[in-house]
């Protein structure tokens, strides 16, 4: 062979190897979340973002596939409160948009960060509505419905969108953004380097917002003035993750507490200073109240009302990072702006002057008063009566958790909702998840699923029948990735209470009521998984007990007693009953 020929041999592939390096919108997408330390994936498959969870997979992402994009975008909101980083929820376009779009309202409405990121139709073809596939103007859709919402329309803009929404998301007040991808974005090719360089690494996207000393010492000296002073502890408090000052204000202070349902384990339940089960009790009597990340909203009765006392009984400090909350509802006559770390940092360093503990009578009727209602309580939880009713089926799951403090709690429901939140006793921060403030069904299973993925730990979920129903079809997903969660059916064969009639006799059931004696437990044996059939409180204790030592996904189904439950739990108020019933008859 010639040396001419040689040469023309070797010159496709020299030209070849001087070719730059390209890199397309599905590599950018999968680069930029991993630059800001995103490792998890929450999501429904289908087109435009298959081959961007496939890849995003082959990129070491862990990729949690759900059956419904609701589950999945609770997923990541709860992901966002556990780790303080967004939880991202992928969803296809238009349904499943709309699907997601539920679980972001929630997240903002809770003040979790979550980036719900979509694919969509082309503008073009949206603008002039021509009709396109699953065609709508989703990012119009979505910004009364969360923080923020932002669209990329160009590959080298994707590294500034990303960082906008992971900004938006966990700055001030944390909470819910949308990112709209149109489909023809992945494909869009650039320059590897180039699109490198168009990456952005956020710093420090959630700084600490210090609190104006003047505003420190004004809470202090309100605090001081206080004969019957109360803390009540939200679950900003346990977002912050301050646990430790925290503490030592509450320890030091010696401040009675009252812990919102997800603040719960901020201190234990069984913390001596606790006014757990003395909360009526310290919501009518106390004079000043600090509100540390909880707001004034239905699940506080607004700060007024018979459940406060006479009006103008109480003077309120408020800590929150977001200046708009104070006065939402009432007076607010010590606002303290700012990050909760540094808020109560700064009003422990001023208890060391001249600080005097509550006065003792206060704490004393306190105290007395919570041991009258555990000791009351106290038999109702130990009943091992058949058919279980609330208190002893609850009372056995409060055994497992004390048992198991690291174990995470995920709760909804009516009365299996309302009654475990004063009966099972937390010991841990972060280590119940619930409803929150929306008091939105259908929660569980997702939030299951992200706790188990995001933390390693063992998770109980105690579900009512009914809510099981909303996300129950993700027993499959807890399945397939053989995640360490327990489920609980709290089983009345119905809404509220499974004994409800049609009232002309017919053949449908009541509205309120479902397939008597339902057997939940089979629905986790068909997809592998360990499925348990449980009639007493004993035998549900064994059988959580088992369960979450196996740390196999198992469903328990426990039959409750269908008379058992009471309409509405403990918010019965807001079910207006309907003016023909209350006329006399004729």
């Amino acid at each position: 062979m010639s040396a001419a020929t040689m040469l023309k041999n070797q010159a496709p592939a020299a030209a070849e190897a001087e070719e730059p390096a390209l890199t397309d919108g599905f590599q950018l997408v999968i680069d930029a979340l991993k630059l800001n330390g995103i490792s998890n994936l929450y999501a429904v498959p289908g087109i435009p973002i298959s081959d961007l969870l496939r890849m995003a997979q082959a990129e070491g992402m862990r990729v949690i596939s759900f059956r419904h994009e609701q589950n999945a975008g609770n997923a990541a909101a709860i992901a966002g409160f556990l780790t303080r980083k967004p939880g991202v929820a992928i969803t296809v376009s238009a349904p499943g948009f709309l699907n997601g779009l539920t679980a972001l309202a929630n997240a903002t409405t809770n003040c979790f960060p979550m980036i719900l990121i979509s694919g969509s139709s082309e503008r073009e073809i949206v603008d002039l509505q021509q009709g396109d596939y699953e065609e709508m103007d989703q990012l119009a859709i979505a910004k009364p419905l969360c923080k923020a919402a932002f669209r990329v329309l160009h590959a080298c803009d994707i590294g500034i969108g990303i960082a906008r929404a992971i900004r938006a998301a966990v700055s001030g007040r944390p909470g819910g953004v949308y990112l709209d991808l149109p489909a023809k974005l992945f494909s869009q090719v650039m320059d590897a380097a180039e699109g490198k360089r168009s990456l952005v690494e956020v710093i420090d996207p959630a700084p600490a917002q210090l609190p104006a000393p003047s505003a420190v010492a004004r809470a202090l000296d309100v605090l001081k003035g206080a004969k019957r002073p109360l803390v009540i502890l939200g679950k900003g408090a346990a977002y912050a993750q301050a646990d430790d000052e925290i503490k030592a204000f509450i320890e030091k202070s010696g401040l009675p507490f009252l812990q919102m349902s997800m603040a719960k384990g901020l201190l234990p339940d069984t913390h001596p200073q606790s006014a757990g089960a003395a909360r009526s009790h310290v919501l009518k009597e106390s004079d000043v109240v600090l509100l540390v990340g909880a707001r004034l909203n239905w699940l506080l009765s607004h700060g007024k009302g018979k459940s406060w006392g006479e009006p103008g009984s109480k003077k309120f400090i408020q800590i929150d990072i977001e200046p708009k909350e104070m006065d939402s509802n009432v007076e607010i006559v010590a606002p303290v702006v700012g990050d909760i770390g540094s808020c109560i940092a700064a009003l422990l360093a001023g208890i060391d002057k001249g600080w005097t503990p509550p006065p003792q009578d206060w704490t004393a009727g306190i105290a007395a008063k919570r041991d009258g209602n555990v000791a009351k309580m106290a038999p109702k939880l130990m009943s091992n009566a058949v058919p279980m009713n609330f208190h002893g089926a609850l009372g056995a799951l409060r055994r497992v958790v004390q048992e198991r403090p690291d174990a995470i709690l995920v709760n909804e429901g009516a009365n299996t909702l309302d009654l475990a939140r004063g009966i099972i006793d937390m010991h841990k921060p972060r280590k119940r998840l619930d409803v929150g403030t929306w008091g939105v069904m259908g929660i569980g299973m997702g939030y299951a699923v992200a706790a188990a993925v995001e933390t390693g730990l063992p998770v109980l979920a105690v579900e009512g029948d009914s809510a099981f129903g909303f996300s129950g079809m993700e027993v499959e997903t807890i399945c397939r990735y053989r995640l360490p969660v327990t489920i609980v059916i709290f089983n009345n064969n119905g809404i509220y209470r499974g004994t409800d009639v049609n009232p002309t006799g017919g053949e449908d059931a009541s509205p309120m009521v479902f397939v008597p004696g339902a057997r939940y437990d089979k629905m986790m044996e068909a997809f592998g998984g360990v499925g348990m059939h449980v009639t007493s409180p004993d035998e549900l204790y064994r059988a959580v007990s088992e369960a979450m030592d196996s740390g196999k996904p198992t469903l328990i189904n426990a039959v409750i007693d269908p008379a058992a439950g009471t309409e509405s739990g403990n918010i019965g108020s807001l079910n207006p009953t309907s003016a023909v019933r209350k006329k006399p008859a004729a």
